[in-house]
């Protein structure tokens, strides 16, 4: 790879022997501050920079924030800013500076910052980096040169992950477009439309718990899995009960929609999945269970459009838990064609979600490869052999 060859005849010129490793808490290289309470001034603009979760921000008086990286309070996270302005930091966040531009490249900093596990450097649930944490962080400070040039290496792999998100979000905003567009069945005269409480069965998930979990036994599916484990369909699960839990349980069968009725927003709830396995499987509560002749992919689809989303926000209640009620899918309406015409829509996107979502095929899996590549030659690029300083005493 010609990157990593030029980075390769820098170090044997420069540093042949080996890089200084440096404290961050050297004084002549580094500066760093701290948010200190939760009110937010009531001058922040535009202009302005804020950082941190649920809006906790403490003034830093007239900062330039022109270089510099950010901390978070779990101090895993690290990001580089380059805009001009105030800043603001969380109570609970770091912002470090470079004091000395000649030695250090900022964005250098922030992707060492990144291959560092520095929670393991405060312990507690929440840990904060104080500035006797930083004595115990030693850095690899190459010379100005080096570090350019891998910035400038990284930096590419970066732009290049940013292009390819930007084109997967693209992907997913064209085939959402369409699966809308399928759905809306325009100049299709035998389009009928009928409420759910018509043509299925809804009924209650059970009460099993993630606790009666076992290696192996009854197939089953708890309704956070719909939100993390799944997408719009399976045919396999990754998780069990006991026979005897199952019992106690309620069913879906093959063809049939499981349904969460509760989430933290309203843009999720009633996410759910079409079971298109060849076995019954036990469903935990928080869902709703529908039974009916339709393709349960073509449902399930359908229940992924905004005209479902449309219907859907006049039964949702609740401000910090969301819930549907699964007797309000009774009033859902759906748009029923014949058995061949549901099979041609599902057929069509399921190839554009295979594209768009499938991470072993399409954008996602370039995106997932190219990330992995990046760390690969993050770490690599990073790790340097130590110089070592005799004691002239």
């Amino acid at each position: 790879m010609k990157k990593m060859h030029n980075i390769k005849e820098l170090i044997k010129k420069l540093c042949p022997n080996g890089v200084e490793f440096v404290e961050l808490s050297n004084k002549e290289l580094f500066k760093f501050y701290y948010g200190k309470g939760n009110k937010i001034p009531e001058d922040v603009g535009g202009i302005y920079n804020v950082y941190g979760a649920n809006g906790i921000v403490s003034h830093i008086n007239e900062y330039n924030c022109e270089d510099i990286t950010i901390i978070g309070h779990i101090g895993a996270v690290g990001m580089v800013n380059r805009c001009k302005g105030k800043c603001f930091v969380t109570y609970n966040g770091t912002i470090a500076e470079v004091v000395d531009k000649s030695k250090v490249n900022t964005q250098y900093l922030y992707y060492v910052l990144t291959t560092l596990n520095l929670p393991s450097y405060k312990k507690g649930s929440q840990p904060f980096l104080s500035f006797s944490d930083f004595k115990n962080i030693k850095i690899p400070v190459p010379p100005i040169e080096v570090q350019n040039e891998i910035v400038r290496i990284l930096d590419d792999f970066t732009e290049l992950e940013v292009e390819l998100e930007v084109e997967l979000e693209v992907r997913k905003k064209q085939y959402e477009h369409y699966r809308d567009e399928v759905f809306r069945f325009k100049n299709n005269k035998n389009v009928e439309y009928k409420k759910l409480g018509k043509i299925a069965t809804i009924s209650r998930g059970g009460n099993f718990q993630k606790k009666d979990f076992v290696s192996n036994g009854f197939p089953c599916i708890h309704y956070g899995q719909i939100y993390t484990k799944y997408g719009l369909y399976a045919n396999k699960v990754t998780t069990f009960i006991s026979e005897s839990t199952a019992k106690k349980s309620k069913i879906a069968k093959p063809n049939d929609i499981i349904m969460a009725v509760t989430s933290e927003n309203v843009e999720d709830v009633c996410k759910c999945v079409a079971w298109v396995g060849k076995e019954n499987i036990a469903v935990s509560g928080h869902t709703a269970i529908i039974h009916s002749e339709l393709n349960a992919k073509y449902l399930s689809y359908y229940f992924h459009t905004n005209m479902f989303y449309t219907q859907k926000l006049k039964y949702v209640h609740g401000t910090k838990v969301i819930e549907f009620t699964p007797k309000n899918l009774e009033n859902i309406e759906i748009p029923i064609v014949s058995n061949e015409e549901q099979e041609k829509i599902v057929s069509i996107l399921d190839r554009f979600d295979k594209l768009c979502n499938d991470i072993s095929d399409g954008l996602p899996a370039e995106l997932e490869a190219r990330r992995k590549q990046y760390e690969y030659y993050r770490d690599k690029l990073l790790s340097f052999k130590e110089l070592k300083v005799e004691n002239k005493e």
